[in-house]
């Protein structure tokens, strides 16, 4: 479906009935990363999937898509369905993204699961490998789709996976130049949000790779520590809906089952 919102298309999916669940992809993908695992939480809960700004069917807002402003669009799809409280998954950037709903919105969650996720902002080594990332994307956005998509798998499963691999470079390259810089731009400069993992009522889950490329497992186990934040460690990388899907499914629906 899609909703008019400040002069562009956002796309989302609704489907099921019950609690509202929101998905949030993470970068470089799209709604279509949940689709092995929204058949099993649509059967007892309301599942949304958004495609985040300048990703999938959604288009461009400006040349910066701040986490904030992705939030907002994520905002106007809710108040749109008039969903007033639910549960948010958030994969990567998609992580990112419920963070800035949370900070702005703190009553309108029931639950958060970052997912290969984190609430910490990019340290200044970070945001150097962003600045290059940019650099290297208008050189040639093919090339950096593809290493990128690869790098996010744990080394022994990038053979076991390559097909889906595949399949997810193919649907990257459809991601336009502008969304891929605006979306970087947007996660070099997002707050660091580690106090909402201490001070707000909603619950709270976080769902790590032990192998994980691109976030250091142990800063994230670092980052629960004195919280309520329910640490699931998982044993492959940052892909966890493809590397442990099974595991990821049950966990989520555990959490959200629980929030009831």
């Amino acid at each position: 479906m899609i909703l008019q919102y400040k002069g562009i298309n956002i796309f989302y999916t609704d489907q099921g009935k019950g609690s509202a669940v929101v998905l949030l992809h993470g970068f470089l993908e799209n709604t279509s990363m949940w689709n092995e695992i929204t058949p099993t939480l649509t059967k007892k809960n309301r599942i949304i999937c958004i495609d985040l700004l300048g990703h999938g069917n959604t288009e461009c807002l400006g040349y910066v898509h701040s986490m904030e402003l992705m939030a907002e669009a994520v905002a106007a799809v809710l108040k749109h369905l008039k969903i007033r409280r639910s549960t948010f998954v958030g994969h990567s950037m998609g992580g990112y993204v419920a963070l800035a709903f949370a900070e702005e919105n703190p009553d309108a969650l029931k639950g958060l699961c970052l997912m290969n996720s984190t609430a910490s902002a990019d340290t200044p080594e970070k945001k150097e490998n962003r600045d290059r990332a940019i650099l290297a994307v208008k050189q040639n956005h093919k090339s950096f789709i593809r290493v990128a998509i690869t790098n996010l798998f744990r080394p022994k499963n990038r053979k076991i996976f390559s097909d889906k691999i595949k399949q997810i470079r193919k649907e990257a390259q459809e991601t336009p130049l502008q969304g891929i810089v605006a979306a970087l731009e947007g996660m070099k400069i997002r707050n660091d949000r580690e106090a909402l993992l201490h001070f707000t009522p909603f619950k709270k889950m976080m769902i790590a790779g032990k192998k994980d490329p691109v976030l250091n497992y142990n800063l994230l186990v670092e980052q629960t520590e004195n919280t309520e934040v329910e640490l699931i460690t998982l044993p492959d990388g940052h892909m966890s809906h493809i590397e442990n899907k099974d595991a990821l499914i049950l966990e989520i629906m555990r959490f959200v089952e629980n929030l009831k």
